[in-house]
């Protein structure tokens, strides 16, 4: 069965998306699945990092691309987790030296070896975003609660369905209830009832991702994190598990205004 291409993007940088899809791609990997995760953010590659895997870099995707390296040369295998792969993006080219066509080639190439290729898109709507969801079989929309970045993603939001890609699904990250109950930070049901897709995650604030970032070491290899027990629950709902939503003591009446959008949209 040929694995599923998953696209991770976001209309605004800085939201969390390379830190998603390192601790997706790693708690899919404890799971068995064959993963690999594929920068393409070409110019400012930052998944190596976060995955711990920048020292062991000799070629890249634009490589593969181009000709001067075949694709297995490319990925990097992960010491901790064999399941676990990288393809990293080039550092030193412009986002034009890779075009849709040949994206779509190289995650089909990838398909036939891994269970998922999780995509780690540029920020932004140009070339480098138009790259990441050609080849996508779905596509994981990163947001933070606040209005900057809830207006950037229902921008992306269009244009994904415009792309006819299957309906997005939404990762509500850097989420603090102590702002949420002052009121300084929107409220899940708040993100819900204006993004109006699929949630498949709530990941929390917690300061281990810069420590974990800082190592090289994926918060999703630990047990303990909060962060890396959310990138978990995703993982399993990715791969079909019913997962119950963590409840992060938000507001009064969270469960009940979730419950009546899950219901209106249904």
């Amino acid at each position: 069965m040929p694995g599923r291409i998953i696209t991770i993007t976001s209309g605004k940088g800085g939201v969390g998306k390379t830190t998603a899809t390192a601790n997706i791609g790693v708690a899919l990997a404890r799971r068995g699945q064959r993963v690999a995760c594929v920068d393409a953010d070409i110019g400012l590659r930052n998944l190596d990092v976060v995955m711990g895997l920048e020292n062991r870099i000799v070629y890249d995707l634009v490589d593969v691309v181009e000709g001067r390296a075949r694709l297995r040369q490319a990925l990097i295998k992960d010491k901790r987790l064999p399941e676990l792969q990288l393809l990293p993006a080039a550092q030193t080219r412009e986002k034009s030296a890779v075009n849709e066509k040949q994206m779509i080639k190289l995650c089909d190439d990838l398909r036939r070896e891994f269970d998922f290729v999780l995509i780690d898109s540029p920020a932004g709507i140009e070339l480098g975003f138009k790259n990441s969801i050609a080849p996508a079989d779905e596509v994981l929309i990163i947001v933070t609660p606040e209005v900057s970045s809830v207006r950037d993603a229902d921008r992306v939001i269009g244009l994904t369905e415009a792309s006819e890609k299957s309906s997005p699904k939404l990762i509500i990250n850097r989420l603090r209830p102590a702002m949420v109950r002052r009121g300084e930070m929107m409220d899940t049901a708040d993100v819900l009832e204006v993004l109006a897709i699929e949630l498949i995650g709530i990941v929390p604030e917690d300061e281990t991702i810069i420590t974990s970032t800082n190592k090289g070491q994926p918060v999703a290899l630990e047990d303990r994190s909060v962060a890396g027990a959310a990138f978990t629950h995703i993982a399993q709902r990715l791969l079909g598990e019913e997962v119950p939503f963590q409840v992060f003591d938000e507001s009064d009446g969270l469960m009940e205004r979730l419950a009546r959008l899950f219901r209106r949209n249904q």
